[in-house]
């Protein structure tokens, strides 16, 4: 599944305007719909414009940034930039599946956007980039570079629809992969120098013989080939399709983490090392801005998880500290 090492990597950004009253209108036309539909799912920290200030400044060799939108933007964008290239929903996702609001469903079929590189990498909007990066950051030889990192805490022992979904996804991967033929196929890739003291998780994991039991994530840049999701399309279309009828994130779901496992376990990867941060808004931010100024990471994530907090002085200082990181306009601003 390799791919031609000249191709150009484009950037996704999926994102929401919690705000717009259309959007709310129509988001309350499925408010009996059981589903997380929580509001930190969809509040703007009004700090994006960060996010491209990182890019431009230490990931300016990126193709394209596909800005992925209900039918919004921020009226900050630039959107005649050359590099920004603008897609809503319908343009993409099957009328069957929309609307949603459900990020799952939008990630599991940006596969369908034609103009998309095969080689890509998906982000959150939450996350920042604060040190330079180069293209075999993300792809080397042709293939996406991942940290392999297993887990032994099964999904199932939470009672979330976010481990729910996880477990759903290792059932899908158990299906088709035999730990044992994996780990023979490419025990270096699973255990690597690369990984440090990740490396403990997996072994830790080492009486788990026959079945894969949980992957360690990380809110990072993640990178993906078009290819890994027509394979899985193809595969398990039934149970995505299903999966992408739910308007709210739900149990059913899958993830793009499905497409991510499967390019582990199928060996189509090339190890790297863990650079980022996950850090969450707090009544105190004091190590979480310690974390963003200290030089260490190359992507910091700042993510919205926790409904009782004082959200808007959360917000202010985690954006202060990432003004004195990043103070300068990117072209992407208007």
């Amino acid at each position: 599944m390799k791919v031609n090492n000249n191709e150009k990597i484009d950037f996704v950004i999926l994102w929401v305007d919690g705000n717009d009253p259309e959007w709310i209108k129509e988001k309350n036309e499925f408010s009996g719909i059981i589903g997380d539909s929580k509001q930190n799912r969809f509040r703007d920290c009004d700090n994006m414009q960060y996010l491209f200030r990182g890019i431009e400044k230490y990931a300016s060799w990126v193709n394209k940034i596909y800005f992925i939108t209900w039918g919004h933007v921020p009226s900050w964008l630039d959107t005649n930039n050359e590099k920004i290239v603008v897609v809503k929903h319908e343009e993409f996702i099957p009328k069957e599946y929309l609307p949603t609001f459900n990020s799952n469903v939008i990630e599991l079929n940006l596969f369908r956007i034609e103009s998309l590189s095969e080689r890509f990498v998906l982000l959150n909007d939450d996350l920042f980039f604060l040190k330079p990066t180069k293209p075999e950051d993300f792809f080397k030889n042709g293939l996406p570079t991942d940290v392999y990192a297993e887990y032994t805490q099964l999904a199932t022992s939470y009672n979330d629809v976010h481990y729910m979904m996880k477990a759903n996804i290792l059932s899908i991967i158990n299906k088709h992969f035999s730990k044992q033929d994996c780990v023979k196929k490419n025990l270096a890739k699973f255990l690597n120098v690369k990984y440090g003291a990740l490396n403990y998780k997996t072994l830790h994991s080492i009486r788990f013989k026959k079945k894969f039991v949980g992957f360690w994530n990380f809110h990072a840049p993640q990178s993906y080939l078009k290819e890994t999701f027509r394979e899985i399309w193809d595969k398990e279309g039934e149970n995505l399709d299903n999966a992408c009828r739910n308007k709210f994130r739900a149990s059913s779901d899958l993830g793009h983490y499905l497409c991510r496992y499967w390019q582990m376990v199928s060996g189509n990867f090339e190890p790297k090392k863990d650079e980022s941060k996950y850090i969450v808004f707090l009544d105190d931010n004091t190590e979480n801005i310690k974390h963003l100024k200290s030089g260490k990471y190359k992507y910091v994530c700042i993510n919205d998880a926790y409904m009782d907090i004082d959200f808007e002085k959360a917000k202010n200082e985690i954006n202060a500290s990432l003004q004195e990181l990043l103070p300068e306009k990117s072209e992407f601003e208007l």
